[in-house]
C-alpha cells in the first residue's frame, strides 16, 4: 500500500516562544516587583481598582512564569515516549493562563458587587501615584512582549495579561482623579468591574485557540479545500486520502496524507512536487506523505481514508 514517505523539515530547534524567553524573564521581573508595591498600595488606600490590578499582576507573574517553564520543557529533546518532545507545554501554559484569568475576573466582579452595596473609604493621592507607576511598568512590559505575541500563543497569552493590566492602570488613574476631585468613591468598584469585563473577550479567544490546538484542529490560516486541490492537481495523483493538518505549537504546523497514484514509477517525482507545494504555498515543512498504488486501492483489506 505505501511505497513512499516524505518527512520534510525536522521540528525547529527552538519554538517561537523560546526566541523571546529573555524578554519574558525581564517582564516577569518587572511585574513581580510592581505587584508587591500595588498590593501594599491597594491595602493602604482601600482601593478595589488597585487590588484588582494587583490581582491581574499576580496572574501576569504566574502566567509569565508558566510561559518560561513551558519554554524550558519545550526545549527538551524528543524521547521514544514523547516523539514530539514537550512543545505542547506552551499550549497548556496558554490554556492555564486563560482559565486563571476567567476565574479571577469572576472574583473581581463579585468583590465589585459587594462594594457597590457598601462603598469603602478611598485615599486618592497614593492610589494615583501607584497607578501612574504601574502604567509605566505595564507599557514597558508590553514593549518587551509585543514582538513575540504575533508568533507564539504562549507569549500572546502573557501579552494579553500585561495589556489588561495597562488598561487597568489607566482605569485606576481615572478613578483616583475622580476620587480626589469629587470624593465619589463608588467609581472605584466601577473601574474594578470594568477591568474584569474588558479582558473576558480576549481571554475567551485565547482559551478557544488553545483548545483548538489541543483538539488538533486545522490551523485557521490553512485552506483545506485549496490544499487538497493543490495535491490533487499534481500530475499522476488520482486521489488524496487521510489528509490532516494540525498545530503542534505556535509556529509549528504539521501535515500528513496519502496520495493515490496511477503509476508507482512516478512516486519520487510526485513526492517531491507535493512536498515543495506544501512548503512554498502553505508554509508546511513538517509533512508526512504516503504514496499508494491505485491498483490496490480497492483490494480486500485496504481501507480508503477520506
Amino acid at each position: 500500500m505505501g511505497s513512499g514517505h516524505s518527512h520534510t523539515g525536522a521540528a525547529p530547534a527552538g519554538t517561537a516562544a523560546g526566541r523571546h524567553k529573555s524578554r519574558l524573564a525581564m517582564a516577569l521581573g518587572l511585574t513581580t516587583a510592581f505587584m508587591v508595591a500595588e498590593v501594599v498600595g491597594g491595602l493602604w488606600t482601600g482601593s478595589l481598582a488597585l487590588l484588582a490590578d494587583a490581582a491581574h499582576m499576580l496572574t501576569d507573574a504566574g502566567g509569565l512564569a508558566l510561559a518560561l517553564i513551558a519554554i524550558r520543557f519545550a526545549e527538551r529533546p524528543a524521547t521514544p515516549e514523547k516523539t514530539y518532545g514537550y512543545v505542547r507545554a506552551e499550549v497548556l501554559s496558554a490554556l492555564t493562563n486563560a482559565v486563571v484569568l476567567l476565574v479571577l475576573t469572576v472574583y473581581i466582579l463579585y468583590e465589585a458587587y459587594r462594594r457597590f452595596q457598601n462603598p469603602p473609604e478611598i485615599i486618592g493621592g497614593p492610589m494615583l501615584a501607584v497607578a501612574v507607576v504601574g502604567l509605566g511598568v505595564n507599557l514597558l512590559s508590553m514593549k518587551l512582549l509585543s514582538g513575540g505575541s504575533s508568533e507564539s500563543l504562549n507569549v500572546k497569552g502573557a501579552y494579553f495579561e500585561v495589556l489588561s493590566d495597562m488598561l487597568g492602570s489607566l482605569g485606576v488613574i481615572v478613578a483616583a482623579i475622580v476620587v480626589l476631585l469629587t470624593g465619589w468613591t463608588i467609581v472605584d468598584p466601577i473601574v474594578g468591574a470594568g477591568i474584569g469585563l474588558f479582558i473576558v473577550p480576549r481571554t475567551w479567544s485565547l482559551l478557544k485557540q488553545a483548545v483548538h490546538i489541543l483538539l488538533e484542529g486545522t490551523p485557521p490560516e490553512v485552506d483545506m479545500a485549496l490544499l487538497k486541490a493543490k495535491l490533487s492537481d499534481i500530475p499522476g495523483v488520482v486521489a488524496v486520502d487521510d489528509l490532516h493538518v494540525w498545530t503542534l505549537t505556535s509556529g509549528l504546523d504539521a501535515m500528513s496524507c496519502h496520495l493515490v497514484v496511477d503509476d508507482m514509477t512516478k512516486s519520487a517525482a510526485i513526492l517531491t512536487a507535493a512536498s515543495a507545494a506544501m512548503r512554498s504555498e502553505f508554509g508546511l515543512t513538517h509533512t508526512t506523505i504516503q504514496i499508494e498504488d491505485e491498483a490496490i486501492r480497492g483490494a480486500p483489506g485496504h481501507v480508503t481514508r477520506l
